[in-house]
């Protein structure tokens, strides 16, 4: 979500908006291995609902010629530098010509601050967050300090106001002849598995009004356990307001899709993904409802990709950055020592 309210600014700023996206081969180069795929990477910043269009395998180094290529009158960039490996302004030469807009960075997030949460998975679970000193620790490198934690991630609290979810609402409401469809879930660190849902649930109708419920964090982390939600509800919802098939979205939607929240919402249908069902507290089916009045249908993203398993591809790439390291490190010990020793032979 703050690359979406990156992109919001930018949008703001002009008629249409492409969005450069590097190659994986790019980005290892310059930043370290990326979590993503370029093809979901590609797909995800297609789905945001500022994006016009996407420049697949934009160069690391923006230049005149890859503005003038796309028609472009001068690009936008966070006030963050960001520098090549040898440490040159990636944004020089279009500064220089004035071809160059700033943007302000999203406070309280950062893809290493999410990272570090999704570290933390692995050193502390919600119910012993207080005993666990090891987590702390941890804490402390990654979030903002030890006083503005959610006690659900453990990290700095996002703060939300009404302003900034004015600004990713859409702000339409439902038109006659529209199909109100209803989904519900977590939808931790919004992917492109939720993508891939909400595209196809967007096309089961000609004029779809989708409306997305967001359980409360208390609620999520009773189903999925851990140290889940990696986001808070707060963060969850500008996520998923950034998605161009979502219309609307319910903020701590009950578990249990009630007759009450059907009615209310005028909801044609509900949908739910592939991914498991947990009963609700009573052990009763959450879309018991829906199910009685046949407005209930699964629906095939046709991806395998879960919040868990990007989880375990950012813990693999951790370990593997630090092996790397760890050899690097004692590699140049190696060679100090050994040039330590031939002076003193002489």
């Amino acid at each position: 979500y703050g690359h979406s309210n990156q992109l919001r600014q930018a949008r703001a700023m002009g008629d249409y908006l492409i969005v450069g996206v590097h190659t994986d081969e790019e980005i290892a180069k310059h930043k370290g291995p990326p979590v993503f795929t370029q093809e979901e990477r590609y797909k995800m910043v297609q789905a945001i609902k500022w994006v016009d269009e996407i420049a697949p395998g934009a160069p690391y180094v923006t230049t005149l010629e890859t503005l003038d290529k796309y028609n472009c009158d001068f690009c936008v960039h966070g006030d963050d530098i960001t520098l090549t490996i040898d440490g040159k302004d990636t944004y020089e030469e279009v500064k220089t010509a004035g071809r160059y807009r700033e943007c302000k960075r999203t406070q309280g997030v950062s893809t290493t601050d999410l990272v570090g949460r999704m570290l933390l998975m692995t050193k502390a679970h919600h119910s012993n967050i207080d005993e666990d000193l090891d987590y702390r620790k941890h804490t402390d490198n990654f979030g903002k300090g030890p006083k503005g934690h959610s006690p659900w991630t453990g990290v700095s609290q996002f703060l939300q106001t009404s302003q900034k979810i004015i600004q990713f609402a859409s702000g339409k409401e439902p038109q006659p002849g529209d199909t109100i469809i209803y989904v519900a879930g977590a939808f931790d660190l919004f992917h492109i598995g939720h993508v891939d849902f909400l595209e196809k649930v967007h096309r089961l109708a000609e004029k779809p009004y989708i409306i997305a419920g967001l359980h409360f964090d208390q609620e999520v982390n009773r189903y999925k356990g851990k140290n889940y939600p990696i986001m808070n509800i707060h963060e969850r919802t500008l996520s998923v307001l950034a998605c161009r098939y979502v219309s609307e979205v319910v903020i701590g939607a009950p578990y249990a899709v009630t007759a009450d929240l059907l009615d209310h919402f005028r909801v044609t249908l509900v949908c739910h993904g592939m991914t498991e069902v947990v009963p609700d507290k009573d052990g009763s089916d959450p879309y018991k409802e829906p199910k009685r009045r046949g407005v209930f249908r699964l629906v095939d993203s046709g991806s395998n990709l879960t919040t868990d398993l990007i989880v375990q591809r950012i813990i693999k790439n951790r370990l593997e950055f630090e092996a790397r390291n760890q050899k690097k490190e004692a590699k140049e010990l190696a060679v100090l020592e050994a040039m330590k020793r031939m002076e003193e032979k002489h």
